[in-house]
């Protein structure tokens, strides 16, 4: 089974990972408000571009906000990602700003392979993802979140950017 055909089930009943709308049903009020502003910029198509994104629809979220550049594909055939703005929080989160460097220098997550798996995944799919990730801060604080990964095009073809959007789960929340 492919991610396109359902997701994993997470303590709670939450999907660890999906790209069909059923997350929807599980996920934060936030995230689906970012999730249908990307959907009616796209319209019809697959995937809008970046400058259908107007940042003053969707001011409350901006901290929260990453938008990583697609600059291309290394010698195996990887993306090469760099964070082209990061939101505060985001920031704060990481304890620096990653703003300019490659995803690999400045990612938060379980893993590298984990978070490049995620955006590889949007790219060669041009998908969006949901995702509810566990992991340890590089301050070794254990943190749980959801995060919502929605491809950007210029072409309509391509991924050339992917925008990010991340909200921490609250330790209490039951689902």
């Amino acid at each position: 089974m492919t991610l396109s055909e359902g997701f994993r089930k997470a303590r709670y009943g939450l999907p660890t990972r999906c790209t069909n709308r059923a997350f929807l049903d599980h996920c934060p009020e936030r995230i689906a408000e970012i999730f249908h502003y990307w959907d009616r910029l796209r319209g019809d198509r697959r995937m809008p571009c970046r400058a259908d994104f107007d940042p003053a629809e969707v001011v409350r979220h901006l901290p929260s906000l990453l938008l990583i550049d697609v600059e291309g594909v290394d010698d195996r055939g990887s993306a090469i990602l760099r964070y082209r703005v990061v939101g505060t929080e985001e920031v704060l989160l990481r304890g620096h700003d990653p703003t300019g460097k490659l995803v690999s220098e400045g990612f938060v997550g379980p893993s590298l392979e984990a978070v490049m798996d995620a955006y590889e995944l949007v790219r060669k799919e041009r998908c969006f993802l949901f995702e509810l990730l566990e992991f340890k801060t590089h301050r070794g604080v254990m943190r749980s979140e959801y995060g919502i990964l929605l491809p950007l095009s210029e072409d309509g073809t391509n991924v050339s950017q992917i925008l990010v959007y991340s909200l921490m789960r609250d330790a209490d929340e039951e689902g």
